[in-house]
């Protein structure tokens, strides 16, 4: 029996549904941290630290817990992408993918926050776009609304459209959660996943 609580430090429902595929009892907690890319940061760094911040912010609230952080950072060509937020964003961010390689940094810790000991790690996945004409871009935003996720498309959804491939270790990853590496860390924290 799993007798340490397992805390989500996310409000994301991608997070959610992927924490959610290993069916253990967790709650899900939402960071209220700064997530201000620092001066230089390179973006593995920025996924890095945030996924600890988000965690480390969650432990003061629960001193007894194992705490999940992750952060996904998108890079293209040296520019890193947030989420657009809305159809006008969502198409500049599209049509700077359109035929190029993007790398995805998605960061994990797990955090015991009764020990402090932190488990980290920035899993990158680089996707191969398509080139994406502006109808297509325009056709694929109204038919998904990926507004909320970085890079403006899904590649759990109708967003695989747009993709020539995807180079990954762990198909969660690119979706915000490296499930794979998750369940490494739980593992040596004594959490029996079934």
């Amino acid at each position: 029996m799993n007798n340490i609580p397992l805390i989500l430090a996310s409000s994301s429902p991608y997070r959610r549904e992927l924490l959610g595929r290993l069916r253990l009892s967790f709650d899900c907690v939402s960071p209220n941290c700064d997530e201000t890319a620092q001066n230089g940061e390179k973006a593995a760094d920025l996924a890095g630290r945030l996924a600890l911040l988000k965690s480390q912010t969650v432990a003061e609230s629960r001193p007894n817990a194992l705490i999940i952080g992750s952060d996904q950072v998108v890079e293209c060509d040296g520019e890193r992408l947030g989420k657009p937020g809305n159809h006008t964003a969502a198409i500049e961010q599209l049509s700077k993918l359109s035929a190029k390689t993007v790398c995805f940094h998605t960061s994990l810790c797990l955090l015991n926050s009764a020990s402090g000991k932190a488990q980290q790690s920035v899993e990158i996945v680089k996707v191969h776009f398509k080139p994406l004409s502006a109808a297509k871009i325009d056709a694929y935003l109204r038919a998904e609304q990926p507004y909320d996720c970085a890079g403006a498309f899904k590649s759990e959804g109708l967003g695989t459209i747009l993709l020539e491939s995807i180079e990954s270790q762990d198909p969660s990853t690119l979706i915000g959660l490296p499930l794979i590496r998750l369940c490494q860390f739980l593992e040596n924290e004594g959490i029996k996943l079934i």
